[in-house]
């Protein structure tokens, strides 16, 4: 099957500039994720609770009467007396949540990573003890891409900003010990960690790859295996 997560993600860099600044792309990314879920079948529980609407992707990423920061994608228990909303191309349905039973954060590490580092490392764990904060079980998954581009350009309105390899770091120089840093730090806090590991230059035309095709095919299809499992369990 083709994952719609990959393939969205995919999307923010191939044929286009990927311009970091946009809001929601994370919400883009992470809502896809449960696609994939039903898609793949393999949680009855889930699939059942999907098209009975009782369980939906909340919009607003956290729950009614919760005031805290907010995930990129958020899925639970639909509010009582309230009719799920259809979106058009996905099964899963939107609506306010009570619960979070499912919850994504997606972080992109394009350029400067090491610079970053540990306020991406710190977002995402603090994002990990948000949504357990809502009471309950929720299983919490991450998901990371990391550039590996030899070089990359990012924009900030009307300028270019290309790396040099000297005041600005080439992003394959960075990428293993950024890897590295999210697996040690980060990963634990998470019920499910998913890194995926891109090449991406954000200069005409645009070009994007996976380091390897089948690599990320298969450890983010055994992630959503996994997730499947323990949504069997503890929903």
């Amino acid at each position: 099957m083709t994952y719609r997560l990959l393939k969205t993600f995919e999307g923010l860099f191939a044929g286009e500039p990927y311009l970091h600044r946009r809001p929601h792309l994370g919400d883009l990314v992470a809502v896809q994720l449960f696609e994939d879920v039903y898609s793949l079948g393999r949680s009855s529980k889930f699939v059942s609770r999907v098209d009975r609407g009782l369980s939906v992707v909340n919009v607003q990423n956290q729950p009614r009467g919760m005031k805290r920061r907010r995930g990129d994608g958020s899925f639970g228990e639909i509010v009582p007396n309230v009719a799920p909303l259809t979106e058009a191309g996905c099964t899963v349905k939107r609506g306010p949540i009570a619960t979070i039973e499912i919850g994504v954060e997606v972080k992109i590490v394009m350029k400067a990573m090491l610079k970053q580092i540990d306020r991406v490392i710190t977002v995402l764990k603090g994002q990990a003890a948000h949504f357990r904060s809502y009471r309950g079980d929720p299983i919490c998954v991450g998901v990371v891409g990391v550039n590996h581009a030899t070089h990359c350009t990012t924009y900030e309105g009307n300028r270019a900003y290309p790396t040099d390899g000297k005041h600005f770091p080439h992003p394959i120089s960075e990428a293993q010990e950024t890897t590295r840093r999210l697996r040690e730090l980060a990963a634990p806090d998470f019920d499910e960690f998913i890194i995926l590991p891109f090449e991406a230059t954000n200069e005409p035309p645009y070009p994007f790859t996976w380091i390897s095709d089948d690599a990320v095919v298969l450890d983010y299809g055994a992630a959503l295996a996994r997730i499947c499992q323990a949504y069997e369990a503890r929903v």
